[in-house]
């Protein structure tokens, strides 16, 4: 027995295969919704690769200040308490950064120089800093 479709049904289509208007506005707002949420996490990628890079040359920028600072040797560096400041676009490579030395001499022991290299950028919000010892 063969079920006989009723052709005044809301859903017959006279035998044509398609899509309703409903069907296609609903596939488009999950479409929609999927591309936004690809295009807010682009957007994270992309400032996290920039801020990685942002790291990246200010922690170049300190390694060569501390070449400089090994190539002098304990008896190069300052006999006293120091901090050196060099201010944005004062550091050729590095305009956007900002360079801050500072050399305590007797620390953490007698015959020993603390050398703090400090790097800011983005007005000082963010920075990076490392340090190292230098003895007789």
């Amino acid at each position: 027995m063969a079920i006989k479709k009723d052709s005044k049904s809301p859903y017959h289509n006279g035998g044509q295969g398609g899509f309703t208007l409903l069907e296609v506005l609903v596939a488009m707002v999950i479409l929609a919704v999927g591309l936004l949420g690809m295009a807010s996490l682009s957007v994270g990628i992309i400032k996290g690769n920039v801020f990685s890079k942002e790291i990246s040359s200010a922690t170049t920028c300190a390694r060569e200040k501390f070449e400089e600072v090994e190539q002098l040797g304990f008896a190069g560096a300052p006999t006293a308490n120091t901090t050196v400041t060099e201010a944005y676009n004062s550091i050729t490579e590095y305009p956007d950064y900002k360079r801050e030395t500072i050399t305590t001499v007797d620390t953490p022991a007698t015959d020993m120089k603390t050398i703090t290299i400090t790097i800011y950028w983005d007005n000082d919000n963010h920075q990076v800093q490392l340090k190292t010892f230098l003895t007789k």
